[in-house]
């Protein structure tokens, strides 16, 4: 089967109504998934039968009147990294907490892979990566700056320090899959700066694309959906992630004494209040006696 990942800003009316009709469209197509809705556009991964997914995107194009195709990341993966189908109303797609950066009416330059390696390689050019640290940590471009978030809606204070000293430069940003770094260069550009790019497609997109000798990413690139991870060649990578703090791990987080499958890991022991930490724990037990039992344990989420 296939994953299609895939987002569009552009002025969207009457989002509730477009995320119910959308919704019934994915069930009907027997898609698994998340997609989001807002009044800025739409943003999504969905996964089944290739014909299926062309059909929602056919509906898609019609629907809004785009007059141009919906552009996908496409994957085949053995197993759906979904488990079901969410299709979401939000304010924003990708929630920079500004609803009113539009980059469907002013965005940055947009640079493909051969070209962002020479972007990178100039050292008057300033590097960002757009998403949050844990994701930094896994794998980036050399000599970005990490904004050290947690979340995207943190950016934009990074951001504004950013315009207080380097205005004159030019900047490079980019993210997983592009939305990201689009939205990020939407907002530099009001902030002032002249000259903002940002990479097409996003890592994903480069790493596909990007031959081995000419690849300039150094680790694995983490993604949201079960298989954590991806590596160069876009293969699932080494990491898990923690069930309580969602962050991704290592085999030396895993090799850690704070390290307690499906309760807490090294990033998150002390964050826990002990009501949380005991619901964790039952979870833990009842998934293990499911496994000795051979089957899979379902339960809430934690």
């Amino acid at each position: 089967m296939k994953v299609a990942s895939f987002y569009r800003f552009l002025d969207l009316e009457e989002a509730a109504t477009f995320r119910e009709e959308l919704q019934a469209r994915c069930a009907e197509q027997k898609l698994l998934g998340t997609i989001l809705v807002a009044p800025e556009g739409f943003n999504g991964s969905v996964t089944g039968d290739e014909k299926a997914i062309r059909a929602l995107f056919s509906w898609i194009e019609n629907r809004l009147e785009l007059g141009e195709p919906v552009e996908a990341r496409w994957n085949e993966v053995s197993e759906p990294p979904f488990r079901r189908m969410r299709v979401r109303l939000k304010k924003e797609i990708v929630t920079l907490g500004r609803p009113d950066i539009l980059p469907h009416r002013k965005t940055g330059t947009y640079v493909s892979g051969e070209d962002w390696n020479r972007l990178i390689a100039d050292p008057d050019v300033l590097v960002i990566d757009t998403r949050n640290h844990y994701e930094y940590e896994v794998g980036t471009f050399p000599n970005a700056v990490d904004p050290e978030t947690d979340s995207f809606r943190e950016f934009p204070k990074f951001a504004e320090k950013l315009a207080e000293t380097a205005k004159d430069r030019p900047l490079a940003m980019f993210c997983t899959g592009g939305i990201r770094c689009e939205k990020a260069t939407a907002l530099m550009l009001e902030l002032g700066f002249d000259e903002v790019y940002h990479l097409q497609g996003g890592i994903l997109k480069y790493l596909e694309d990007m031959p081995a000798d000419a690849n300039r990413w150094d680790g694995e690139c983490f993604v949201f959906d079960t298989r954590v991870a991806v590596d160069r060649d876009l293969a699932e990578g080494g990491y898990v992630q923690c069930h309580a703090c969602r962050r991704p791990l290592s085999t030396e987080d895993l090799a850690s004494p704070d390290y307690k499958e499906g309760v807490s890991c090294p990033k998150c022991v002390g964050e826990l209040d002990e009501e949380r930490a005991e619901r964790l724990e039952e979870r833990a037990r009842q998934v293990d006696l499911a496994r000795q039992r051979g089957d899979t344990h379902i339960g809430p989420k934690s």
